[in-house]
């Protein structure tokens, strides 16, 4: 009887494949895969990016404009932060 609790105490707190042990990888596992879902949508919104840049000189300096506020000489850049 003592022998078979030992045995159960080891194998599911102290062997490095213990269940505790096991319950972690399962969640890290989990978490690896909602990051891969993550950064394979970021990945296609910039492939959709750089499409859209590639398309031509209009649609590359709308792109500057937007996310790096550059301006024509002699033009002023005005940013607009919204309360949300």
């Amino acid at each position: 009887m003592a022998a078979t609790l030992l045995f159960l105490v080891w194998i599911i707190f102290f062997d490095e494949n213990s269940i505790v042990a096991h319950q972690q990888n399962k969640h890290r596992l989990y978490e690896l895969k909602q990051q891969e879902k993550y950064y394979r949508k970021m990945i296609n919104v910039d492939r959709e990016k750089l499409e859209d840049i590639k398309e031509g000189e209009e649609k590359l300096e709308k792109f500057a404009r937007e996310q790096y506020y550059m301006a024509k000489p002699g033009e002023e850049v005005f940013i607009v932060v919204g309360n949300d």
